[in-house]
């Protein structure tokens, strides 16, 4: 079937070249939708869909790593790994969630070079979000629940080791996207 589009094309293809919300918003309706009971236990790589959100570069600045999923019950929504390259869960109540999009990248970038001293005062061994089946824009699928903040994730199946995800947080009134990489084992 030559000249069909795959959707890890697509999104390749709107990673490569950022893209509007409304292009990240196609994708992610033609997508479907992903069963809690169908995602892969682990580690996830995250990365972030740039649709110009006030957001861009700062999660992956910081050292946002991705996500670990063990169980529906049993989720850290928070992975970071500082310039030691040692990966932690981090307590999402202890990210300054409001300060995102006002700090200058260098100083995000600057912030990042802390996380090894940070580590022992954001670090969570506790799981800090759950899984749960959510009707979202006309599919049920997988959706990740933070414990402590008004946020769900909702994900969608680019193919078997990559989710496209969308944050939905109380207040954020653009979406935030981001993808989800299955790390192999």
């Amino acid at each position: 079937m030559a000249g069909v589009e795959t959707p890890a094309a697509r999104l390749r293809e709107l990673q490569d070249g950022g893209c509007t919300p409304e292009q990240a918003w196609e994708l992610f309706d033609t997508l479907p939708a992903v069963r809690v009971d169908e995602i892969t236990t682990g580690r996830w790589n995250g990365d972030e869909l740039d649709t110009g959100h006030p957001w861009a570069g700062v999660l992956v600045e910081s050292g946002w790593y991705g996500k670990q999923f063990d169980s529906p019950d049993n989720v850290q929504p928070l992975l970071f790994a500082g310039p030691d390259a040692a990966v932690f869960a981090v307590d999402p109540r202890r990210v300054p969630l409001t300060l995102a999009g006002r700090i200058p990248s260098a100083g995000v970038r600057a912030a990042r070079t802390l996380l090894p001293i940070l580590r022992p005062l954001l670090r969570t061994r506790v799981p800090r979000a759950r899984l749960r089946n959510l009707e979202y824009r006309g599919k049920l699928g997988a959706a990740m629940i933070y414990d402590h903040l008004p946020i769900i994730d909702i994900f969608r199946l680019v193919d078997d080791q990559t989710l496209l995800g969308v944050m939905d947080l109380r207040g954020l009134s653009e979406p935030y996207f981001f993808t989800l990489h299955r790390e192999s084992v």
